[in-house]
């Protein structure tokens, strides 16, 4: 049986569960996919599965989250259909974040959807304005250990990110990139 179809027989018994965790209030279900970061194992892949889809109706299925992964403003993110992340990765939706379906996230990578504003040289930076942008990741990407996605990037389908790259402008669908300056080396 493949990957992409292993938990199938299981969907009802997850839909059930689902259901079920959403009577319990959003702060309380957050709490609960919060406690499971560091269980191991199918059991805590899908209880972090099942606590996600409670808590936002925009996940898709065959959802894979690792643990030791950190997500946060769970409500602002978007993910399709066949999609693993992997340990240690911490994606920050608070400007929402849309991750498409067929997608691989290697371990270690940061997403993010906001940034500071540090344009007042009478404040603190810490304390100036937080710009957000919604950061966009399309379908059949695969992801590379390590890498920077920083907020209002648009990664078009079929592109590859080579380990450690840091992605700061919107990639081309079909694109192979592999280095800190976000440079396309050439077509997939």
């Amino acid at each position: 049986m493949s990957g992409r179809n292993k938990f199938s027989r299981f969907k009802p018994l997850i839909n059930f569960f689902v259901i079920f965790f959403k009577i319990f209030p959003k702060r309380l279900r957050k709490k609960f996919f919060k406690s499971t970061r560091n269980l191991n194992g199918i059991k805590g892949i899908a209880l972090r599965y099942i606590f996600l889809k409670s808590i936002n109706d925009n996940i898709g299925d065959n959802v894979s989250i690792q643990p030791g992964c950190h997500l946060f403003a769970l409500e602002n993110l978007d993910i399709g259909d066949n999609v693993s992340i992997h340990p240690m990765c911490y994606i920050d939706a608070t400007g929402g974040i849309s991750i498409g379906s067929d997608v691989s996230i290697a371990h270690g990578t940061t997403i993010l959807s906001t940034s500071h504003s540090f344009s007042n040289f009478d404040q603190s930076i810490k304390y100036q304005k937080i710009l957000k942008k919604r950061t966009e990741i399309g379908n059949n990407v695969w992801i590379g250990a390590k890498v920077t996605i920083l907020y209002g990037v648009k990664i078009n389908d079929g592109s590859v990110i080579g380990a450690t790259s840091f992605i700061n402008k919107d990639i081309p669908q079909n694109s192979l990139v592999y280095n800190e300056k976000s440079t396309v080396i050439r077509d997939r």
